[in-house]
């Protein structure tokens, strides 16, 4: 699936790819500022949190809960120095657990994902639209 969006239309994108029914482990891929962060609020919105969320930059996982008491893990492991450390934080408790885990930065623990599990990519196109590619 292949979406141009710009940020007015983010909520039915977000609504769009949920319908898709992705693996509830989804990978983020897109350079520093493409919009992953951005596109992970509104799905956890979309799937109905409605706790403030944030980048989990420095504290490497951030967990909320849906509407349905469904759990949502959101990781951010650009800082990560070493595959080891997502083991010491009991990342396969998480990536295991069957709620949605959305990774950024997941090249990082490459060798700890599970064999199943979805990718979003975000490119920054001209007139500040992203192009966003589920898989």
């Amino acid at each position: 699936m292949e979406i141009t969006f710009s940020l007015e239309e983010i909520n039915n994108v977000a609504e769009l790819i949920v319908a898709a029914q992705p693996h509830k482990v989804i990978l983020f891929n897109g350079e520093m500022g493409a919009g992953k962060t951005t596109f992970i609020k509104q799905l956890c919105k979309t799937l109905g949190v409605t706790q403030a969320t944030s980048s989990p930059t420095f504290s490497l996982v951030n967990e909320y809960e849906a509407a349905n008491r469904e759990l949502i893990y959101h990781f951010d492991f650009y800082r990560l120095k070493k595959e080891t450390e997502a083991l010491d934080m009991g990342v396969d408790d998480y990536l295991y657990s069957g709620n949605w885990c959305f990774i950024e930065w997941a090249e990082k623990i490459a060798g700890l994902l599970p064999e199943s599990y979805s990718t979003i990519t975000i490119e920054v196109l001209p007139d500040n639209k992203r192009l966003l590619k589920l898989n």
